[in-house]
């Protein structure tokens, strides 16, 4: 399979296709070939696609490596299995293999075809384990390795195994009946679950060998130190003239030269006397090294001109390409074919320098990379793109990351904007108008409101989507940029990779001048708000109770709602800190606990029914109950979830995070409701709440869902809903809370580096054993007491995160600390015996 465009490698895919990339200068689907008829397959069918005419120009029939090649083209991309059926006259007579021609391996598909062969089945994964599973497949097979679930490019919290698919199939020509031709079909996203529910043998090989998708520059520079270092077995062309060290024919290498294997040199090319080479550089063929130039794990392409004093480290240059005297390029960059690096330019880390361009002499280009590097395998963390202001995120950065989003939508979308009353957030959200509107997408402006209010506007009118800066919470030095879709919840996790991918490769649209979109600005937004709200939430009662709360909008945006809202429920209310405040967006934790104190003091003090604090930007609150006692979190949860099942009664579904006390559980059964379990993501809750009969939902972080007016968390949505609630059940808070059972839930967090938790998750369920599993985010083990402990990577940091809960405090620590040390590393596993953690 050659058809792929390898669009994560540009600028190196950028004129050839992927398959064609050098490994220790042989194309990768050379070595694939190679390794083919290595175990006896010379008859092969190529599926081509991008460039095409490029790949059957290399290889030909394929005489010149003993074998017989022919060509299956398409004229759209099919995906995996459509490319497939598209050979399916050369493939129809008997079993076949499908095999990657863009991934490195050595496996042993004897082996693999063998145990096809003897299980019977009509298809045959070949299976690895990889210790970071995100970007793969994983596979999850039965003690017989029959295969049971698919689930591609999983999140952290859907990790619960290191087994991978590597895209090598052994296959009856059977499987074709399943696979429509002339369509876009994938194996393991339609053909495969298919199968498995009509119950087809399709099994699991679990091979040893080495196995890597060149997929990423990270994955391209590390193929070939392994093969270098000879942890795979493929061919190295040209002569080891001391150990770990080539010379490829003709290759003309000055005796004073310095060379640190191990090396490759490719044919014909040139090492001048001063030059030094260090471990795993590749130097292509007719490739020439000056006196003076170092190159340390340098990859360059053939026909390369490498200046005196040069400097290259951990860097791909492309084919054709002049690095002159004294120009430094950096780790992780990448300049395309034919470019002209000029005298003493430099080129930070993870730059990209696409084909035929110039960078001129004494040029730095950085695009303030390092800047922007944020020490996190992805853009996007638990609150958006986050970043200290005017350091990691700069005005630029943001007009890359609001032209990224733009290109993933179509010309002449529709994008709401809105932000906190900070000063940085002002600046940054005018960069972000600037970006949309000039990649063709209208933009309607909301200023300064609440982010509740943001979700709601995004969710009723035509917008696509929504872009929201605010103060990173607890840190004002930094700044959170938020993007929403189409009903207003946080971005799905694909929709965050598809923006990812398009802004590391920097390829972003741009309208024609007939084309740069409208700026509007929406009236009597909050008016609108307001009313809808009055009319979803149910306050009956409310007048009627003669309640009086107290309500701190923390200088935040609440207040440009709250009084046209309070107005029409008829509450007494006493009002603190009802001002904007552009100098204090956000709080410390014991300054959000120092003005939680004065707000029980004032609910004692005035006797109040309750007092609530909105955060910065209206979307959570904390409660105080009537004593001026703080409500925690976990507990405020609890409360609202006894008022609204008791309320709406049997039948009634609440949405609810893994991470939630089964307390909870206890609460709706009493009131004959369910829960609804959803993972840990805020768009998982956003979904759930959508569903029928679902009533209320709450993360258990000050944030809760009130279904019938918006699926978004809302923090005035939910203080509405509260105020009708006590005010029908005539109860307070405290009493409220004294009704329901306590919770013993322990929270710990392990540092896990990012290589070892694909790992660290398969441990985890290995120790499990015959125990009832969850894994509807991380891995949930249920004890036979009904105590349980959930095991959840972090999607942002390295560090695993464990809950635990049981009958009392103690129980709960023991539970923890055990699974913590399973988590910690293999000196520290062992078996954990069923009931004692």
């Amino acid at each position: 399979m050659a058809g792929g465009e390898g669009t994560r490698l540009r600028p190196m895919t950028a004129n050839q296709p992927k398959p064609l990339l050098p490994v220790v200068n042989k194309p990768i689907m050379e070595h694939v070939l190679r390794l083919l008829k290595r175990h006896g397959f010379d008859e092969t069918v190529v599926t081509v696609q991008f460039l095409a005419s490029l790949v059957r120009t290399y290889f030909g029939d394929g005489d010149e490596l003993g074998m017989h090649l022919s060509y299956a083209t398409e004229e759209t991309p099919l995906g995996t299995a459509g490319s497939v059926k598209n050979a399916e006259d050369a493939l129809r007579d008997d079993s076949f293999v499908v095999i990657s021609g863009d991934a490195l391996t050595d496996i042993d598909l004897g082996q693999v075809v063998r145990a096809h062969k003897e299980r019977g089945a009509l298809v045959t994964v070949c299976l690895t384990r990889v210790p970071d599973p995100l970007e793969f497949g994983i596979v999850i097979t039965d003690e017989e390795d029959r295969i049971e679930r698919f689930l591609e490019k999983p999140t952290w919290g859907q990790v619960f195994s290191d087994t991978v698919n590597t895209g090598i199939y052994v296959m009856e020509p059977e499987v074709f009946k399943h696979v429509a031709a002339g369509e876009a079909v994938d194996w393991s996203g339609d053909v495969f679950p298919a199968l498995l529910e009509m119950g087809a043998p399709v099994y699991g090989y679990v091979a040893d060998g080495y196995w890597e998708d060149v997929g990423t520059h990270e994955s391209y520079l590390k193929v070939q130190a392994d093969v270098l270092n000879r942890q795979v077995e493929v061919e190295i062309d040209g002569f080891e003239v001391s150990p770990g060290v080539w010379f490829g024919e003709g290759a003309d290498v000055d005796p004073d030269a310095i060379i640190k294997g191990p090396v490759c040199v490719g044919d014909y090319a040139k090492v001048e006397a001063g030059a030094e080479l260090r471990e795993f550089t590749v130097l292509g063929d007719n490739v020439v090294v000056k006196g003076g130039a170092f190159l340390h794990r340098a990859v360059v392409h053939d026909n390369a001109f490498v200046g005196p004093q040069a400097n290259l480290r951990g860097c791909v240059i492309g084919k054709n390409t002049d690095v002159m005297r004294a120009a430094r390029v950096e780790e992780g960059a990448v300049v395309g074919d034919e470019c002209v690096v000029e005298e003493e330019a430099f080129l930070s880390s993870g730059v990209k320098v696409y084909p035929f361009k110039t960078i001129e002499a004494g040029a730095v280009v950085n695009t303030s990379v390092i800047w922007e590097s944020r020490g996190s395998s992805s853009l996007f963390g638990p609150r958006g793109v986050s970043g200290l202001v005017n350091v990691e995120i700069t005005p630029e950065y943001v007009v890359r990351l609001a032209s990224a989003y733009a290109t993933t939508l179509k010309k002449g979308s529709v994008v709401t904007t809105s932000r906190d009353a900070s000063r940085a957030a002002r600046a940054f959200k005018r960069a972000v108008i600037a970006a949309l509107t000039s990649s063709a997408i209208d933009v309607v402006d909301l200023e300064l409101v609440p982010l509740p209010v943001t979700r709601f506007e995004t969710s009723r009118s035509a917008a696509t989507g929504g872009v929201v800066l605010r103060t990173t919470p607890g840190d004002p030095q930094s700044i959170d940029i938020v993007f929403l879709d189409e009903r207003g919840a946080d971005l799905s996790q694909a929709a965050r990779r598809k923006i990812e991918r398009t802004f590391s490769r920097q390829e972003f649209r741009r309208a024609f001048p007939g084309e740069i979109a409208e700026l509007s600005f929406p009236a009597r937004l909050l008016d609108s708000y307001s009313q809808e709200l009055f009319t979803a939430v149910d306050v009956r009662g409310v007048a009627e109770a003669g309640l009086k709360v107290v309500v701190d909008t923390a200088g935040g945006a609440a207040a440009l709602v709250l009084p046209t809202l309070l107005g029409r429920l008829g509450v007494d209310v006493l009002t603190v800190n009802n001002r904007l405040d552009e100098t204090s967006t956000t709080e410390s934790l014991s300054e959000h606990l120092r003005d939680l104190e004065r707000l029980g003091e004032l609910v004692s003090s005035s006797r109040a029914a309750f007092g609530v604090r909105f955060d910065h930007v209206g979307e959570r609150v904390a409660l105080v109950d009537e004593r001026g006692e703080l409500v925690h979190d976990e507990r405020a949860l609890l409360v609202l979830l006894d008022l609204v099942a008791a309320e709406r009664g049997r039948g009634a579904r609440i949405a609810l995070p893994v991470t939630t006390t089964r307390v909870a559980e206890q609460v709706t059964r009493f009131h004959g409701a369910e829960i609804a379990w959803t993972s840990t993501s805020p768009d998982d809750l956003s979904r759930s709440a959508a569903e029928p009969d679902v009533v209320f939902a709450g993360d258990g972080r000050g944030g809760f869902v009130i279904p019938e007016f918006s699926h978004a968390i809302d923090g005035v949505a939910a203080f509405a809903r509260l105020l009708g609630l006590v005010a029908r059940t005539q109860l307070t808070l405290s009493q409220i809370d004294a009704r329901i059972p306590q919770a013993h839930v322990v929270r710990r967090s392990v540092p896990t580096p990012w290589a070892v938790k694909g790992t660290v998750m398969r441990r985890v369920v290995e120790a499990a054993g015959d125990r009832e599993l969850d894994t509807t985010d991380g891995v949930r083990v249920v004890e036979p007491d009904g105590s349980w402990v959930l095991v959840l990577p972090d999607p942002a940091q390295a560090v695993t995160h464990l809950w635990a809960e049981a009958g009392d405090a103690a129980s709960a620590a023991r539970l923890l600390s055990a699974w913590a040390e399973i988590v910690e590393g293999p000196e520290k596993f062992e078996s954990v015996e069923k009931g004692q953690p």
